[in-house]
């Protein structure tokens, strides 16, 4: 509320700015595009229009109304006083011979939305005094069934917020002092909140209280070397914020922290790896060269190329915060202490940039172990992937660092959306979410969602279409309300977004056989999770434009390989799957669109006027397979909890094609008129299973009826993977199996009643279905042969010969299941 109050104040000031300066063109239609963003803030934003139009009209004949309006918006203005201006303004606008005044109603719904009616100076007084009480222990705090700790916290916590939409309210001595006494209390949360409140509102003290400044900046220069790291930060920015001497004062933390580094004693690296990165971010004039030396001679050689101490080898995919190393948190801050540097010095004529992106990219290649001493747990190469990945992303948001990352390092980089640990791809998505929606990061990173179309758990795939609805809506919002967009639409149309979904689709690991149907299911998939979002409406015929994009893709090459046939005929298939696609979704054909589409010249090359692409990359009958055929049967995972865990494990392989073996089999009409009936006696349970161990998920897999030919049926509709195939990320929504999402079991678990095959190289993807399934299969049956997906994958190597063999199972099993049910019999006649 206060937040929205303080947005709606700084336009009505703004506009009020802009009745200063004289009439001019460029002054109305600032003065217009002001009056439409106010009216957007109002009830019925359509009428509003026309009465803040009015409203304005009269502003500007009035000079008394714009002072009265002026003090209303005023950041010392009292409720006392805001009441009384309300009453002067409305008075001007009333007609005494219109009762009903719908102009007037709308001006009183704007004045009491910016009035301060709740907080002012005297409010804030009032709530530092309750919470003096809680800390000089004199409130009735217990008696409400609080404790002190918790009053005073709750005190603070209030207190900060509101130090964000009304600074000026906290300017006073005594409640200075009462954050001061705070500031000293063993608390590290209240501790915290002082210094952020300081931060927010203490623009003025050095001038007008210097008794608190001679007070204050021996606890900041205190917490920035020994406090906690959030106190640590955020006695930097203090400091930054309120002092004119801030490179003298910050240069006194400076020095001190960076000649006491020592790489032996991980536990006190942590708050100062925080105040050296923000320092270097908020000073890189003064700090950026000292930085250099401690970076090449520290961070990276001492620090993150060494391991000092062995993990836990426990097999836990994650972790708590207070479970992780201490050496592991202090690598975490030095990843993070490298990007705030760069974002400091915002220019890349040092090659600082260029050597900081390949160490991060070596970290995801290395699956977060860089040493690659099998030293470290799984649970902190989790948090050390996920580090590099957000590193990535963030330096990505810098336009200058945007520009020097490689397709292949952006590739690496939205592999983590697909990680092997539920936290991982959680929290990695979530920033990705978070700065997509500022409109901080390029266009071509809102493609790392359509890569969540493989992720086996149903609530995360909720969560990235919920993330792609809302970055799509704001991306077409922002360039209906601003004309200029049009200019930049290469970077703010969401329809554009097409082209780099295919480049990144054409190059996942998964994506080993332009014709391998399960692999095309699968980019189509990944395709549809993007386009069914996009296709919703029909704007501005966008339809056709995503089609002629696509068509434009198939004129030009792969920018990352221009001479390789293979990536370029990857390419060309993506290319026909989303044709595909699109040309089954268009129901009125239009006109082409009146722009010529542009594609992106870091990833494709520009057409060739000589070279014509027409061929067709997948069969008609592919086609029709895409479109209508029935997806493979797969499991559905359904949260129990919120905190779920991991999945599978997903490294990034630097394999070549031709090393890459298919997983898939080939399936008859016979076998797919199997599949059909197999669906119609199938019955559904429910079988526990956990992610990551510690949340459970609730997973509801198809049952088929014990029979030797139903189930011979499923493991050929499962298209299931070998153990040999490493280089694949799996099938999309797999079921984990129990127990194997953070415990790597040792190889004589996986055994098998068949041949047991040779144990797969590492891999950092769904857990294929011959181990899932089988799992799960032995868990609901023991009469049923372990290792049931793995003995299908064998039998179906061993060709036709297997399926035959079951297949002429039927009619024997046939006369049992009729003396169960005469509906299955009739089931199976189908």
């Amino acid at each position: 509320m206060w937040k929205c109050q303080n947005m709606l104040r700084s336009h009505v000031r703004e506009l009020l700015d802009l009745h200063k300066q004289p009439t001019s063109e460029a002054n109305n239609a600032a003065m217009f595009g002001k009056l439409m963003t106010i009216a957007k803030n109002l009830p019925d934003p359509g009428k509003a229009q026309d009465f803040v139009k009015k409203f304005n009209q009269v502003l500007g004949d009035d000079e008394k109304l714009r002072s009265q309006l002026e003090l209303l918006i005023s950041p010392t203005c009292s409720c006392k006083q805001a009441d009384v201006c309300v009453r002067e303004i409305a008075r001007k606008l009333a007609n005494p011979k219109q009762p009903t005044n719908p102009f007037l109603e709308m001006v009183k719904f704007l004045l009491e939305r910016i009035a301060p009616v709740h907080i002012d100076s005297e409010a804030i007084s009032a709530l530092v005094k309750l919470m003096n009480k809680s800390i000089e222990g004199t409130a009735d705090d217990e008696e409400e069934g609080v404790s002190p700790d918790s009053a005073i916290r709750a005190g603070l916590e209030l207190l900060k917020v509101l130090s964000f939409t009304h600074p000026t309210a906290f300017h006073s001595a005594e409640t200075y002092e009462s954050f001061l006494q705070c500031l000293r209390m063993d608390d590290d949360k209240v501790a915290e909140a002082a210094i952020q409140i300081f931060r927010n509102t203490g623009h003025r003290i050095e001038t007008d209280l210097p008794q608190i400044r001679s007070a204050l900046i021996p606890i900041l220069h205190q917490k920035a070397k020994r406090g906690t790291p959030h106190q640590a930060k955020q006695a930097v920015h203090c400091i930054h914020a309120i002092f004119s001497n801030k490179e003298v004062q910050l240069a006194q933390i400076f020095e001190p922290l960076s000649r006491s580094l020592n790489a032996d004693v991980p536990e006190q690296l942590v708050t100062p790896l925080v105040s050296l990165g923000h320092i270097s971010m908020l000073a890189p004039d003064q700090f950026a060269s000292p930085m250099k030396s401690v970076v090449a001679n520290f961070i990276v050689k001492d620090l993150l190329m060494n391991d000092r101490t062995n993990g836990d080898k426990n097999g836990k995919l994650w972790s708590p915060d207070e479970e992780v190393s201490p050496e592991v948190l202090a690598k975490v801050q030095a990843i993070k202490l490298l990007v705030r540097w760069l974002l400091g010095m915002k220019n890349n004529q040092s090659k600082s940039a260029n050597s900081t992106l390949r160490l991060l990219s070596a970290m995801l290649v290395s699956e977060g172990d860089l040493t690659e001493h099998k030293r470290i747990s799984k649970s902190d190469m989790s948090r050390l992937r996920l580090a590099a990945g957000g590193a990535i992303m963030k330096l990505a948001q810098e336009p200058c660092y945007h520009e020097i990352i490689t397709p292949e390092q952006f590739q690496l980089c939205a592999l983590v959306i697909n990680d092997e640990c539920y936290q991982v791809r959680q929290i990695f998505a979530q920033k990705l979410h978070k700065a997509l929606v500022k409109l901080q990061l390029p266009l071509e990173y809102m493609a790392i969602f359509a890569l969540c179309a493989k992720d086996p758990v149903k609530e995360r795939r909720a969560h990235a279409r919920q993330c792609l609805l809302k970055n799509i809506s704001i991306r077409r919002e922002y360039i209906k309300q601003n004309p200029m967009a049009n200019e930049k639409l290469l970077s703010l149309l969401p329809e554009y977004v097409v082209p780099y979904m295919i480049h990144l689709l054409a190059h996942d690991p998964d994506f080993t056989k332009p014709q391998d149907l399960d692999q095309l299911r699968d980019i189509k998939e990944c395709l549809w999770f993007m386009l069914e979002v996009l296709m919703a409406k029909n704007e501005n015929n966008s339809h056709m434009f995503m089609k002629k994009l696509c068509e434009s893709i198939k004129q030009t090459r792969d920018a990352q390989a221009p001479d390789d046939p293979k990536a370029n005929e990857k390419l060309y298939t993506v290319c026909d799957v989303a044709l595909c696609v699109i040309n089954s979704k268009i129901t009125i054909t239009l006109l082409d669109p009146p722009k010529e589409p542009m594609l992106p010249s870091r990833f494709f090359t520009q057409p060739d006027k000589d070279f014509i692409n027409d061929k067709s990359y997948i069969t008609d009958e592919t086609k029709l397979h895409l479109l209508t055929g029935k997806p493979k049967p797969t499991t559905v995972l359904g949260a129990l909890n919120k905190p779920l865990s991991a999945t599978g494990k997903r490294p990034y392989h630097r394999t070549t094609v031709s090393d890459t073996v298919s997983n898939t089999s080939v399936i008859s009409e016979s076998d797919t008129t199997l599949l059909m009936q197999r669906d119609s006696i199938s019955e559904v349970s429910e079988i526990g299973v956990s992610e990551n161990e510690e949340h459970p998920v609730r997973m509801i897999s198809v049952t088929p009826v014990k029979c030797d030919t139903v189930k011979n049926k499923e493991v050929i509709s499962d298209q299931i993977s070998t153990p040999t195939l490493g280089t694949e990320r799996g099938k999309k929504r797999p079921a984990a199996s129990p127990g194997t999402e953070n415990i790597h079991k040792e190889p004589e678990e996986k055994k098998t009643d068949d041949v047991v095959p040779t144990p797969p190289p590492k891999r950092r993807g769904r857990p294929p279905k011959s181990e899932s399934q089988g799992s799960a299969a032995k868990n609901d049956d023991s009469s049923k042969p372990s290792g049931r997906g793995r003995k299908r994958a064998a039998a179906s190597q061993d060709g036709g010969a297997g399926l035959d063999a079951g297949n002429a199972k039927v009619p024997k099993q046939q006369d049992v299941t009729a003396k169960k049910t005469a509906q299955r019999q009739m089931d199976l006649q189908r």
